[in-house]
C-alpha cells in the first residue's frame, strides 16, 4: 500500500497512517541516543525511503542532563529538543512504536498496525521505567509526599522541589534489583543532596542514606575507594543489597528488602525519597525470544553487537545483552562499530568492527565537582585524560556541565562523535598514563 507523507521540519518525513505496510533496506526501532546516531549514519548512506526510524515520542531528552535538572543546577527545557529536529533529514519517520517483532519473516508490526519489511534491523528502544512495579510509588509521585525521581521527565522536576522543601529527617536514595540506565545516577543526586543541604544550613538534621541493591557501591574499583572516602567523609550512611519494595506515601514510609535475607524487611521514616525505579526492556522485545536472552535484552556478541541468531539484525545501547554500564558514551563508542559492521554485512562482507566494552559515568559529587569514571568490559579504567581522573575535580564537573549536552546535540546526534578514543589515543602519545 502506497503512503502519502507529509514534510516536516528537517525535512523528516513523518507518518501516522494506520494498517499500512512498508518496506525498506534498513529499519530502526527507537529514536533514542543510539537510534539517532546511528541512523544519522546510515542516512548519509542510504536513500530516504530506504531508511525508516519507529518512535513514538514527540520529544527526545538528553537523559544524562536529569541529574543536574534535579539539582536544580539545569532545566527541562534545556534538556529536550523536538523529535523532528533531531531525527535524520534523509529517513522517513514513523511516529509509531513495536508492537511485535518477527524477524524469521523480517518483519516488525506496530501498536498502530503498520507492518514493515526490511532487510536489516537496528533494535535501539532503550530500557522502559517500570515505576508500577514498586507498590505505592505511583501515588507518591502524584502527591507533594517528598517521593522523587531523576529518571523520568514526568518526575523529575519534583526532586529540587523536595530538596527546597526539606527540613530534617532521612533523605533516602534508592538502586533497584534490575540493570539501569546510567548507574551512577542514583548516587549522584545523592551527592548533590548532600552538598545542597550544607550550602542551606540543614545538613546537620539530616541522615543521608543511600541502599542499593548491588553489593558494591561501583563496579570500577578505583572509582569505587574514591566514592567510600566521600561517603565517609561526608556521613553518608550507604547499605549494600538492600532494595525498595514499597513505598507508603501516606505515613512517609519506605519499605526495603535485604537480598541476601529476603525475609528480612526494614521500615524507614522519610523526608526525601529519591527513587530509581526497576527497568527492563519493552514488552515487545520480552515477548521474542528468537532476538532476546531470558533476561528479555537482545541477544547480541558483545564485540561486533551483531544478533547471535539473524545476521542482519544489531542491537545498540540499553536494549542490548551486552555486559557493559548502560550509558550515553557507551552508546557513543557503539555507534561506529554498529555503523560499520551493518554496512559490512550489506556488502556481503564479515562483521569485523569491535565494541571494548567502553562505559563514562561522569560522577558529579557536589554542585562544583565530578569524578569522570571511564572503564571496559574489564572494569579496567580506560582513562582520557593524561592525569587520575579519580578524584574529585572541577574541571570535569564543568566539562559534565558545560561541553557535554552541546556536543550530545550537535556531533552525537548528528553520528559524528564516536566516543573519546581518539582523543585519549592523541592525548597518550604525548602523556603517560597515571
Amino acid at each position: 500500500m502506497n503512503v502519502t507523507f507529509s514534510l516536516l521540519a528537517k525535512n523528516v518525513t513523518k507518518t501516522a497512517f494506520r494498517n499500512s505496510s512498508y518496506s525498506c533496506k534498513v529499519l530502526v526501532v527507537g529514536g533514542g541516543t543510539g537510534g539517532c546516531a546511528t541512523a544519522a549514519k546510515l542516512s548519509r548512506i542510504l536513500k530516504k525511503n530506504e531508511l525508516i526510524i519507529i518512535e513514538p515520542s514527540d520529544k527526545h531528552y538528553y537523559q544524562p542532563l536529569f541529574t543536574l535538572v534535579g539539582g536544580g543546577i539545569s532545566t527541562l527545557s534545556e534538556a529536550g529538543k523536538s523529535m523532528r529536529d533531531v531525527l535524520p533529514a534523509n529517513a522517513v519517520w514513523l511516529k509509531d512504536s513495536a508492537a511485535e517483532f518477527n524477524p524469521g519473516e523480517n518483519s516488525v508490526t506496530t501498536q498502530r498496525g503498520h507492518s514493515i519489511k526490511y532487510e536489516y534491523l537496528l533494535i535501539a528502544t532503550g530500557l522502559q521505567t517500570d515505576y508500577d512495579k514498586i507498590p505505592g510509588l505511583e501515588a507518591g509521585l502524584s502527591g507533594d509526599t517528598g517521593v522523587c525521581s531523576n529518571y523520568s521527565a514526568k518526575y523529575v522536576e519534583l526532586t529540587y522541589k523536595a530538596l527546597k522543601n526539606f527540613e530534617s529527617g532521612n533523605a533516602i536514595f534508592t538502586y533497584p534489583n534490575t540493570p539501569v540506565k546510567c548507574p551512577g545516577a542514583p548516587q549522584k543526586i545523592c551527592y548533590i543532596t548532600d552538598h545542597y543541604l550544607r550550602k542551606v544550613g540543614k545538613r546537620d538534621k539530616a541522615a543521608v542514606i543511600y541502599n542499593t541493591s548491588l553489593p558494591v557501591i561501583f563496579g570500577v574499583k578505583k572509582y569505587a575507594d574514591a566514592l567510600w572516602e566521600i561517603c565517609a567523609e561526608r556521613q553518608i550512611q550507604v547499605n549494600l543489597r538492600t532494595n525498595l519494595v514499597e513505598v507508603r506515601p501516606d505515613s512517609r514510609e519506605a519499605v526495603f528488602q535485604n537480598l541476601d535475607n529476603p525475609d528480612k524487611m526494614t521500615t524507614l521514616k522519610y523526608s526525601m525519597l529519591h527513587v530509581t525505579p526497576p527497568m527492563s526492556t519493552p514488552a515487545a522485545l520480552q515477548n521474542c525470544s528468537e532476538l532476546t536472552n531470558e533476561a528479555g535484552f537482545v541477544d547480541v556478541n558483545k564485540l561486533t553487537l551483531q544478533s547471535v541468531r539473524f545476521a542482519n539484525v544489531f542491537a545498540i545501547g540499553d536494549c542490548s545483552s551486552t555486559p557493559n554500564s548502560k550509558t550515553a558514551a557507551a552508546a557513543a563508542a557503539q555507534c561506529q562499530v554498529v555503523f560499520k559492521n551493518m554496512e559490512s554485512v550489506m556488502k556481503n562482507t564479515p562483521a569485523t568492527a569491535n565494541y571494548d566494552g567502553y562505559a563514562s559515568c561522569p560522577l558529579v559529587t557536589g554542585y562544583d565537582r565530578c569524578i569522570l569514571a571511564e572503564f571496559d568490559y574489564n572494569l579496567t579504567p580506560l582513562e582520557t585524560f593524561p592525569f587520575n581522573q579519580g578524584k574529585e575535580l572541577k574541571s570535569m564537573y564543568l566539562m559534565k556541565k558545560m561541553l557535554m549536552p552541546p556536543l550530545y546535540w550537535t556531533l552525537m546526534l548528528n553520528g559524528f562523535w564516536n566516543g573519546p578514543a581518539a582523543v585519549r589515543n592523541l592525548l597518550h602519545l604525548k602523556f603517560s598514563q597515571k
